[in-house]
């Protein structure tokens, strides 16, 4: 399938308000649910999602956009978010996000003005060269797949509530 700019941020700009509308006012117990040793639950998820704005995504593609000789970017801690932002209320952390996202998505919009850019590569540290266009749809994907993840948590906590139905119910099936 083709990549399309407009699409991949009609996606970035969504997730924040689809996190806002789906957690702000949920219980702490939905909140704290997680999948079991060693997995995040929701509010873990949304300081992992802050963290990508600061550290990851556009710092990324800006190296890869850079004059520099050395592309290499530098290794994403994907765990500092357990220690930085555990005291922050669920609106807290969904504001932060909201507001770096933001910024975020008007960087990329001003660093992509030409589909050649899309072509230029960094090196990343586990895959070797990758594309300014392979990141960015990376970016999108990343906020989809965290929240299903969010999804399938929540639904877990009902694992042994719904009794016969899990059998029709897919997202309990993993």
């Amino acid at each position: 399938m083709a990549f399309i700019m407009s699409e991949v941020i009609e996606v970035l700009e969504r997730t924040p308000r689809v996190l806002e509308q789906y957690l702000v006012g949920l219980s702490d117990g939905l909140l704290q649910s997680n999948e079991g040793e060693g997995t995040w639950n929701p509010s873990q998820v949304i300081g992992h999602l802050i963290d990508g704005e600061k550290y990851n995504w556009i710092p990324r593609l800006e190296l890869i956009l850079s004059n520099s000789s050395e592309k290499k970017f530098p290794v994403f801690d994907r765990f500092s978010h357990l220690q930085q932002y555990h005291d922050w209320s669920i609106e807290e952390k969904i504001r932060e996000f909201a507001s770096l996202r933001g910024d975020s998505i008007e960087k990329l919009k001003l660093l992509i003005n030409d589909n050649s850019q899309l072509e230029m590569t960094g090196i990343h540290p586990e895959y070797g060269e990758v594309k300014a266009l392979e990141l960015i749809s990376t970016w999108a994907v990343h906020d989809l797949t965290h929240i299903s993840q969010i999804t399938r948590v929540l639904a877990k906590r009902y694992d042994e509530a719904v009794g016969p139905w899990k059998s029709y119910l897919g997202i309990l099936q993993s």
